[in-house]
């Protein structure tokens, strides 16, 4: 066996105390807990006032949190050596800011810890308090104070931005106060198929204003170069986009588009369930059997669902379902189509039809075909830029719900954004290179 590529076993080097600038003395371990006795490596004696040497006049041991090793919550009890200056009687403490950053009560690897594992792991701040061994505030404020230093501030974090995704997203099920913030993506990755879509923003309240807001404080050379903003139907996102982006691309989402359609058909079956039979949909009505086959796709519908719409609308008072239904239909196969030409050019022909020849006794999809005709440049803009749409926002509204699932709810909204933007930030990479 070759032992060439060992060395002499070092707890100093074990646990990263080399890179911290200390040098391990003993150790005390027990069933609990870990606790390593180290000194700083390189003594400084030297007055910062005269530059005379100073003479040791006590010691104090400084204890602070340290990575676990074994999940055993691991401290560091420092020999901090005081100095007294011998000429101008100046009394100093050695310096620990290679290992501890000031006030705080964790050591830097144990620092980076806690943030790969928040990142990286999607540890709850519960799991990485009881690592480190210090309370939860402790953990929390000095988790985010160090995300938001080293990866949330980074200048260079809203760099390559081409293709935005703006969104509203609810962050608190409760009554009181605003619960909506605007999410803005980064969809740049996922156009160039390069990666996953990243949380760049958010920001509280769902407006106009406060998009536009947001845009603005942009510099003029990073708002230039945005291609295409993908957002769902709301027109103050629309509006905000085309003011300070006009040279940007305003793409509505397929999915809200086709929402429409299946809102718009959910609609017109509970109206014609009503009228037909003086009641709202109950186990045994037609329209109530039918309600999940309708919304799915042909293409995909099995024999036995195509039958049973079939049979469905053989009946002529289920005529308004059935022109609805066809209409969506249409636009579901729009956005199936393999080239987007032909998509475009169904999906156009649709517009026309229903937003200027729609049969009375219809408001449903009157309403439908007025939105639609609105925004036929923003839906037909899909077509030019296949992929764009708000799905990997969504996507990430989904980690967020998962988020909100491991911190057990959020009360403060401040916290919200930086555990959302340590979360679906983008960062793995930056902690983890080979991800």
């Amino acid at each position: 066996m070759h032992h060439s590529i060992y060395s002499p076993a070092d707890l100093t080097t074990f646990t990263g105390l080399d890179s911290l600038g200390l040098t391990a003395i003993a150790q005390h371990i027990t069933s609990a807990r870990a606790e390593i006795l180290c000194e700083v490596t390189t003594p400084n004696p030297w007055c910062q006032s005269c530059g005379a040497q100073g003479i040791p006049r006590d010691t104090v041991i400084r204890r602070i949190a340290h990575a676990p090793f074994s999940w055993r919550p691991t401290a560091l009890a420092i020999r901090h050596r005081r100095y007294r200056c011998t000429q101008c009687h100046h009394v100093w403490r050695e310096d620990l800011t290679q290992a501890v950053s000031p006030r705080q009560k964790i050591s830097k690897t144990g620092l980076r810890w806690a943030l790969y594992g928040l990142v990286n792991q999607h540890l709850s701040i519960s799991r990485i308090a009881e690592g480190l061994g210090v309370s939860w505030n402790t953990a929390n404020d000095a988790v985010l104070a160090e995300g938001e230093r080293l990866l949330i501030n980074d200048s260079t974090r809203f760099d390559g931005v081409k293709v935005l995704g703006v969104d509203e997203h609810v962050w608190r099920h409760t009554r009181d106060g605003d619960k909506y913030v605007t999410v803005i993506v980064d969809l740049t990755p996922v156009m160039e198929d390069t990666g996953a879509s990243r949380l760049l923003d958010m920001i509280p309240g769902r407006s106009k204003a406060v998009f536009k807001t947001w845009l603005a404080e942009r510099d003029e050379a990073w708002k230039n170069g945005i291609e295409v903003v993908a957002m769902d139907g709301f027109t103050g996102f629309k509006t905000a986009a085309a003011e300070v982006l006009p040279q940007a691309v305003e793409v509505l989402d397929p999915f809200h588009v086709v929402k429409l359609g299946s809102d718009a058909l959910d609609q017109t079956r509970q109206r014609v369930q009503r009228v037909q039979h003086g009641h709202r949909g109950r186990k045994d009505d037609p329209l109530y059997q039918c309600r999940r086959t309708l919304t799915t796709g042909l293409s995909l519908a099995t024999e036995k669902q195509k039958a049973k719409v079939e049979a469905l609308f053989k009946k002529p008072e289920y005529e308004p379902v059935e022109l609805v239904w066809s209409v969506y239909q249409k636009m579901v196969d729009a956005y199936r189509q393999s080239k987007p030409e032909v998509g475009r050019w169904a999906m156009g022909q649709l517009i026309e039809e229903i937003g200027t020849k729609v049969p009375k006794g219809l408001p449903e999809l009157k309403k439908v075909g007025g939105t639609l005709r609105r925004r036929k440049s923003d839906i037909l803009a899909y077509f030019d830029h296949v992929g764009c749409s708000n799905g990997p926002t969504e996507a990430l509204n989904g980690r967020l719900e998962h988020l909100r699932g491991i911190a057990l709810g959020f009360r403060n909204l401040t916290h919200y954004v930086a555990r959302s933007l340590l979360e679906t930030g983008g960062f793995r990479k930056v902690l983890h290179p080979h991800l």
